[in-house]
């Protein structure tokens, strides 16, 4: 009898795990993702709206630490945001909350980003969070675009820190 999932997949090895990047890297990131968490609080603080969005935390990662990846190139960390907090909300706005809809909405959004030529993984959790907080329509502009806009500023500022650096790699 032939098994349509082969168990035997899941023992083999086929590379080894990748080295850690080096020490320099993980001091730049760290710096990089608390600096922009930062400036996304205090932004927040000063014009007394909410700035933080769960996903931005996973975000950093990739536009702190790897920063040439297609994934932390401006318009895929905007457009990615932008994309998913929107599918969440439509989905939430025809459906309500359920479990399909929560389903829906992230392979929907998943499907949008890479349609548009704008996938951020962190934002496909986006859906999740607009529909476990039942947030309102106002949470497209804050946090989500003007956070993803923020988080790029400072990228584009402490990314091009420095002779070795650059950032972004392409913007359109």
């Amino acid at each position: 009898m032939h098994s349509f999932f082969n168990w035997h997949k899941l023992k083999s090895q086929t590379s080894q795990c990748p080295k850690r990047v080096p020490l320099s890297i993980i001091a730049i990131a760290w710096l990089g993702g608390t600096l922009a968490t930062a400036t996304l609080a205090m932004v927040g603080n000063s014009l007394a709206v909410m700035m933080i969005l769960g996903s931005f935390g996973a975000s950093c990662l990739l536009i702190f630490a790897y920063p040439a990846s297609p994934f932390a190139q401006p318009r895929n960390v905007i457009g990615g945001h932008v994309i998913a907090t929107f599918t969440g909300l439509v989905f939430m706005t025809l459906f309500g909350i359920h479990w399909w809809s929560m389903a829906m909405a992230v392979g929907t959004a998943i499907a949008l980003m890479l349609l548009c030529r704008m996938p951020h993984p962190p934002a496909g959790s986006n859906p999740l969070i607009v529909m476990l907080g039942a947030v309102k329509w106002g949470f497209l502009i804050t946090p989500t675009l003007l956070g993803a806009i923020v988080l790029v500023i400072v990228a584009l500022i402490y990314n091009n820190l420095g002779k070795n650096r650059q950032y972004p790699t392409y913007w359109w």
